[in-house]
């Protein structure tokens, strides 16, 4: 979310409620609308009580889903330069072609599937390469004891990168259901309607529009906050970038040129098949 676009809302919506309380103002008897202050205070602490408690139990929702979308994408980066040092244990036929398909791989993760995760299209998608490393497997014949411990490791990372993709792409489109929007956004105007009956004109006006302002700031900024929370990786300020991946990247270089291994790359640096 842009941060300059979410100070804008949050000071246009203030701006709206603290206008709409004045202008109630003006017309409103002395002490407020409600001829018992107390009993009326009572029903909007239970209404603000349980909004609180209900925004309470969502914002929580939407911060594991989106600490379980990082954690996600720095596992699987982790497990992708794991399986780049296992490869070099595997039998020599597929040495090559699997590293080449991890690099694939990862480029396929910041090129195309960031943006669609941004987009929240991502959907059920397989990662492509992620077949294609199991075909080229299965042209393996691993023979001795460390071919053999390599192949079975492989497959147990295989599925532990997996898993780290799962995590990553859990909240690519968002984990806070309509209905509980359509709860939310009910409620903040009931509160909203229900502050205009506390409008007194005996009270000066600059304490009425700043017990306006301060609900409304609150309320805006916490549904906000909300929408940040379920869009993880949007592309604004503090949104999840693929920075996990570009380092795993960086580290297959160092690695190639460190074990000077000659790999086979088939794609470009835009996961663009090589011949295509």
């Amino acid at each position: 979310m842009n941060l300059l676009w979410a100070v804008l809302i949050v000071l246009g919506v203030a701006l709206l409620a603290i206008a709409a309380m004045l202008l109630v103002r003006r017309g409103a008897p002395e002490g407020s609308y409600f001829e018992d202050g107390d009993r009326a205070s009572g029903i909007f602490g239970v209404l603000a009580t349980a909004f609180a408690v209900l925004i309470g139990f969502v914002v929580f929702l939407a911060f594991e889903s989106f600490d379980t979308s990082r954690t996600g994408a720095e596992a699987e980066a982790r497990i992708v330069v794991q399986q780049f040092e296992t490869v070099p244990f595997l039998p020599v036929a597929v040495r090559a072609q699997l590293s080449g398909d991890l690099v694939c791989y990862a480029r396929t993760v910041i090129h195309q599937e960031w943006p669609r995760m941004a987009a929240g299209t991502i959907g059920g998608s397989r990662n492509p390469w992620s077949l294609t490393m199991l075909r080229t497997l299965q042209t393996a014949n691993p023979r001795t004891a460390s071919e053999q411990a390599a192949y079975a490791k492989w497959f147990d990372q295989r599925s532990d990168r997996e898993d780290g993709r799962a995590d990553r792409i859990h909240g690519g489109e968002g984990v806070i259901p309509t209905p509980v929007w359509i709860v939310l956004l009910l409620a903040s105007a009931v509160i909203f309607v229900y502050m205009l009956f506390f409008a007194d004109s005996a009270e000066r006006a600059i304490v009425q529009a700043t017990m306006m302002g301060g609900v409304a700031v609150v309320i805006t900024s916490t549904l906000l906050l909300l929408v940040f929370l379920d869009h993880p990786y949007d592309s604004g300020d503090g949104g999840l970038r693929p920075v996990a991946m570009e380092r795993a990247l960086r580290q297959l270089r160092q690695e190639r040129a460190f074990l000077r291994t000659s790999i086979v790359i088939p794609c470009d640096a835009q996961v663009a098949a090589r011949g295509a």
